[in-house]
């Protein structure tokens, strides 16, 4: 007797239409870093960014409704990519202090983070002067508390290596300072500086603060 095998019907596997939903805003979102990356903010419009989508300027309103609200997820992204991919590089590190804070270093100059792409959308947002204080308060938090890992990573370093007449807080604002600085530099003279050697500058001060703890880039 023969009988016919049916599947059983897969629990849970409804959303579809939910994972369908991430996948075109995860496109928008991509075409809008094209976009701002080749044409700037100013140039970036709902339509350009639906035509590098390949999708309909109902589907961006539909998912985002307004040019700012596209902007700003934008940016939550970039921040949110950033994050993940540091805190795992400092999760996944050695036990010591330096390890993990080297971690955090490499990561800023990862090729998937440190793009020509990416860091033309960063200044193109660092550059609003309209809206700089909107979007620095949408990212402020997951920036923070790199900084207090790093700064915590810092009064270790400090602590063990006996240092004197220096403030961790100082050397965790420069680190700091130094991605913001190497990140211009790289995006401004892309024929000049590599991510190696961007890294590298910043390794260098920490091998000056901190000797008995990281070595000097070689040449």
């Amino acid at each position: 007797m023969n009988q016919t095998l049916r599947k059983p019907k897969a629990e849970g596997k409804a959303p579809r239409r939910t994972e369908s939903k991430e996948v075109r805003r995860q496109q928008l979102i991509e075409a809008t870093i094209k976009s701002i990356a080749k044409h700037g903010i100013g140039g970036t419009t709902m339509s350009r960014v639906t035509e590098y989508a390949g999708l309909s300027i109902g589907i961006v309103n539909f998912h985002f409704e307004s040019k700012q609200n596209l902007f700003e997820e934008t940016l939550i992204h970039l921040a949110r990519e950033h994050h993940d991919h540091w805190l795992k590089a400092y999760r996944d590190a050695g036990l010591s202090a330096p390890e993990k804070l080297q971690a955090i270093v490499d990561a800023h100059f990862h090729p998937k983070i440190c793009s020509q792409k990416k860091l033309a959308v960063w200044y193109a947002f660092y550059g609003e002067a309209g809206r700089r204080k909107t979007y620095r308060k949408l990212i402020e938090t997951i920036d923070m508390e790199r900084f207090d890992i790093s700064l915590a990573l810092c009064e270790q370093i400090r602590a063990e290596g006996g240092y004197t007449g220096l403030s961790a807080r100082q050397v965790a604002n420069m680190l700091e300072a130094f991605y913001d600085g190497m990140w211009l530099e790289l995006l401004t003279y892309p024929e000049t500086y590599t991510r190696e050697g961007a890294r590298d500058h910043v390794i260098a001060y920490l091998a000056q603060v901190f000797p008995q703890h990281f070595n000097m880039p070689g040449p």
